[in-house]
C-alpha cells in the first residue's frame, strides 16, 4: 500500500485524514505515495517559525549557523543512497539524481565555508568601513545587515525536488531565517525523503525548518513584513504570487525564479572541425537530455550561423540517436520519462506549436519511444530537434517546451543574433560557444542584460568547466523578465537579500560599540603592555600602539633598490623624478616605507601573534623623501575566533605619518593570533576557511 507523506509542522509530523492525491510513478504508472494537507494549522506553523525558530537562529553567529549547515551536509552525504533508491520513481536515472541531491549537499557546504570566509562571528555585518559625514570625522556613518524576525516560505519545483529544496535553505539559514518549505506535489515524495532526515539529524533548531507536503492553502496569509516568499515554477505561478495581498499590501519580499527559453550561440569561428563546434554539438545535446530536458536551466534555443545550419543539424541528431531511453532504474538507461504523463501532454502539444513556425528534424510528438514494460499512462517523449522555418516568429521565442524539446534558429550577423536572443525576453542563462575574444567580448556586452548568468565555452576550458545548464551557488541563479527578475544564490550576496540593510549615523566611537570594528576616528585604547603580547581574548578592539619614528635616509634608498632590484626612476633618478608632476625629486620605495613600518611595529619574540597572513586596502598617500622621519599607529581593528584551531584573524588598522603628521600611508594587515590556553591546529586549506600561510 503507497505511504501517504506528511508535514512537519510546530514541532510535530501530521497526516491529514482519508486518501490523499496519488503520486504516479511516470514509468509504471503505479502510486508511489499519496498527499494531503487539509487541516493542517499553517497559522501555527508560521507562528511557531516566528516565536520560535526565528529567534534561535538569530541567537546564532554566521559561523554557528554555517556550521550548522557542515554538521548537515555531512549528515544527509551519508543517507544519499535511500534517496537513489526511490528516485527512479520521479523518471530520474542515477545520473539525474546524483545531479539533484549530491548538487544540493555541495551547496549547504558552500555556504558552511563561505560563512567562515566572508562573514564575521557576529550577528551583525557591516558593509565598508564607516565614513565621515558632513566634513564631520568624529560624526560617521556605517551600513549595516541585520537578519529580519521574518519567515520563508519556500516554494519549490518538481524537477529538482531535493536541490531546490537545500539550495533556498542554505542562504536562509546563514541569514538567520527560520524555512517552511512547499515541495512541487510530483515529487513531493523525494522531498519528503530528505526533510524526515533533516529533521531526524536534529542539528537544526526546532521551529528553523517545517515542511509542508500538500497544497498552501492559507499559508500566505499569514505572512507580514519582514518575511519572504522564494518561488521556482512557472511564470504564471509567478505572476499569481506577485498579486497577493502579502505581496502588494503587508510587504513580503518575492524572489521569483520562473522557465526561460534559455539560449546558445555557436560563434562564427567555430567551424566544423574546431574544438568549439564539437563543445556546442556535445552541449546542446546534454541539456536535452538531462532530466530529460526537465530544467529550467535548459537550452531551448540554438542559435547556429546559417552556413553551418546543416552541419549543427547533422550533428545533434546523429548524438540524439545515441541515447539510450528507457527505465531509469536500469543502469545502461540515460534518459528516463518525464515527470508524468500531464508533463507529457504538455511537450506534445507545445512541439506542435512550435511546429507551425519549424521543421521537426529529429524525434516529434508521434516517436514512440516508451520501453515495453511502461504504462498506458507513461512520461516518454522522444528527444526532438525542430529547425525554425521563421527565425523570428514569436512562437519560437515564446513558448518553451519543457522536456528534452530545443530548436535551431540561424543568424547572419552578430547584431541580429544578439537581437533574436533578446526576443526571448528574459532568461535565466545564455552560453557562448567561441574562441574569438572579440565576437566574445561583444556578444556577453550585448546579451547580458537579457540574462542572469552567461556561459563562455571554448577549447581553453572543455574539460574544466561547468555544463550550461549547470547553477553554482558562488554564482547568481536568476534571470530578468521573463526569468522572474529574482536572484537565488550568488554566495554572500544570496544571503545579504534576505537580510536587512540598516545605515546607522552616530559618533564614531559608538559606531565601533555598535558593530565591534574600529575606526580611525574612534577612541584609541592604551594596553598595559604590546598588542602582540595579546591572547586573542584579552585583545580589546581600538588597543594601540604608537611607535618610535625612523628617519629614512638616501642609502637605505639605495641600499633596498640594490636589495631588490627595484630601480625605478622616482627612486633612484634625482633629475627624473624632479621633472615627474608627482614628485618633487628622489622618494623611498612603497614597499620601503612598508618594510620600516614592520620594524617598527614588531614584537619579535614568540607570543599570540603567529603569521601575517595578509594585506588590504593598502593606499600611498603622500611621497615620502631622503631625510623624512616616519612613525605609526597600529589599532586593533576586528578580531575573527577560528572556533576550534586554537586561534583567530585579527585585523589591525595601521597609519604610517611623517614629521608634519601628514599620512603617508594606510592599510589594514591580517594576522593569526592564538586563543588563551588552547591547542594550535593548523588550517587544512584556504578553501575550508582558513588562510593558507604566506
Amino acid at each position: 500500500m503507497a505511504r501517504q507523506l506528511s508535514s512537519y509542522l510546530s514541532g510535530a509530523w501530521y497526516a491529514a485524514p482519508g486518501a490523499g492525491e496519488p503520486i504516479l510513478d511516470p514509468t509504471t504508472g503505479e502510486t508511489v505515495a499519496t498527499m494531503s494537507a487539509p487541516g493542517a494549522d499553517l497559522e501555527g506553523a508560521v507562528r511557531t517559525a516566528r516565536s520560535v525558530g526565528g529567534p534561535a537562529l538569530r541567537a546564532l553567529t554566521f559561523h554557528e549557523r554555517g556550521g550548522l549547515l557542515r554538521e548537515l551536509a555531512a549528515y544527509l552525504l551519508d543517507r544519499v543512497e535511500e534517496v537513489y533508491a526511490a528516485y527512479p520513481t520521479s523518471g530520474g536515472t542515477l545520473a539525474d539524481a546524483r545531479v539533484d541531491v549530491e548538487g544540493g549537499i555541495a551547496v549547504l557546504s558552500v555556504y558552511a565555508r563561505l560563512a567562515v570566509r566572508e562573514f564575521p562571528d557576529d550577528t551583525l555585518l557591516t558593509e565598508g568601513d564607516a565614513r565621515g559625514l558632513l566634513g564631520n570625522p568624529g560624526f560617521v556613518g556605517q551600513t549595516i545587515y541585520t537578519s529580519t524576525r521574518g519567515v520563508m516560505v519556500a516554494i519549490n519545483a518538481y524537477n529538482f525536488p531535493v536541490w531546490g529544496m537545500l539550495e533556498k535553505l542554505a542562504p536562509t539559514v546563514l541569514a538567520g531565517l527560520p524555512t517552511i518549505v512547499k515541495p512541487a506535489p510530483q515529487t513531493m515524495h523525494l522531498a519528503e525523503m530528505v526533510a524526515r532526515q533533516i529533521i531526524e539529524s536534529g542539528i537544526l533548531p526546532e521551529g528553523s525548518f517545517q515542511f509542508l507536503a500538500g497544497p498552501p492553502e492559507s499559508l500566505l496569509d499569514h505572512l507580514r513584513v519582514g518575511d519572504h516568499i522564494s518561488v521556482t515554477g512557472s511564470a504564471r505561478t509567478a505572476a499569481v504570487l506577485r498579486a497577493h495581498p502579502a505581496v502588494t499590501e503587508r510587504g513580503v519580499q518575492l524572489n521569483a525564479e520562473a522557465d526561460s527559453l534559455n539560449a546558445t550561440i555557436l560563434g562564427p569561428d567555430a567551424i566544423p572541425g574546431t574544438p568549439e563546434f564539437d563543445l556546442f554539438v556535445k552541449a546542446v545535446v546534454r541539456e536535452m537530455g538531462s532530466k530529460a530536458g526537465q530544467k529550467c536551466t535548459a537550452i531551448r534555443r540554438i542559435f547556429v550561423p546559417s552556413e553551418h545550419v546543416d552541419e549543427v543539424v547533422a550533428g545533434v541528431r546523429e548524438a540524439l540517436g545515441r541515447i539510450v531511453i528507457g527505465d531509469p532504474r536500469e543502469s545502461q538507461t540515460q534518459m528516463g520519462p518525464l515527470v508524468s504523463a500531464v508533463a507529457r501532454a504538455s511537450v506534445e502539444g507545445k512541439v506542435r506549436q512550435l511546429m507551425t513556425a519549424a521543421t521537426v528534424v529529429h524525434g516529434g510528438p508521434d516517436e514512440a519511444v516508451a520501453p515495453a514494460a511502461a504504462g498506458p499512462d507513461h512520461g516518454y517523449v522522444a528527444p526532438t530537434l525542430l529547425l525554425a522555418s521563421d527565425r523570428r516568429a514569436p512562437i519560437i521565442h515564446s513558448v518553451e517546451a519543457f522536456g528534452p524539446v530545443a530548436t535551431v534558429v540561424p543568424f547572419d550577423s552578430p547584431a541580429e543574433v544578439a537581437e533574436l536572443a533578446a526576443l526571448g525576453e528574459g532568461s535565466l542563462v545564455a552560453s557562448v560557444v567561441s574562441n574569438d575574444p572579440a565576437f566574445v567580448r561583444s556578444m556577453v556586452r550585448e546579451i547580458a542584460s537579457g540574462h542572469g548568468r552567461v556561459l563562455v565555452l571554448n577549447r581553453d576550458i572543455a574539460r574544466g568547466s561547468t555544463p550550461h545548464g549547470a547553477v553554482l551557488p558562488q554564482l547568481i541563479h536568476g534571470g530578468p523578465g521573463r526569468a522572474g527578475g529574482g536572484e537565488e544564490l550568488g554566495g554572500r550576496r544570496g544571503v545579504l537579500h534576505l537580510m536587512q540593510a540598516t545605515s546607522v549615523a552616530s559618533s564614531a566611537s559608538m559606531s565601533a560599540a555598535i558593530t565591534d570594528r574600529w575606526n580611525p576616528a574612534a577612541a584609541q585604547l592604551t594596553p598595559a603592555v604590546h598588542p602582540f603580547r595579546l591572547h586573542l581574548e584579552d585583545l580589546r578592539i581600538g588597543d594601540t600602539l604608537h611607535t618610535a619614528a625612523r628617519t629614512i635616509t638616501l642609502a637605505d634608498i639605495e641600499h633596498f633598490a640594490e636589495f631588490t632590484g627595484d630601480t625605478f626612476y622616482a627612486h633612484m633618478d634625482e633629475e627624473a623624478a624632479a621633472a615627474s608632476p608627482i614628485f618633487n625629486g628622489r622618494v623611498a620605495h612603497g614597499y620601503l616605507v612598508l618594510a620600516f613600518a614592520a620594524g617598527l611595529f614588531v614584537d619579535p619574540a614568540p607570543g599570540p601573534v603567529l603569521a601575517n597572513v595578509g594585506l588590504q586596502n593598502l593606499r600611498f598617500l603622500t611621497p615620502v623623501y631622503p631625510g623624512d622621519t616616519i612613525r605609526l599607529r597600529l589599532t586593533a581593528k576586528a578580531k575573527v575566533p577560528r572556533p576550534d584551531t586554537g586561534w583567530g584573524e585579527v585585523t589591525w588598522n595601521v597609519e604610517v605619518t611623517n614629521q608634519e603628521d601628514v599620512v603617508c600611508a594606510t592599510y589594514d594587515l591580517l594576522t593569526m593570533v592564538a586563543s588563551r590556553d588552547a591547542a594550535l591546529t593548523p588550517p587544512e586549506s584556504a578553501a575550508d576557511g582558513a588562510p593558507g600561510m604566506p
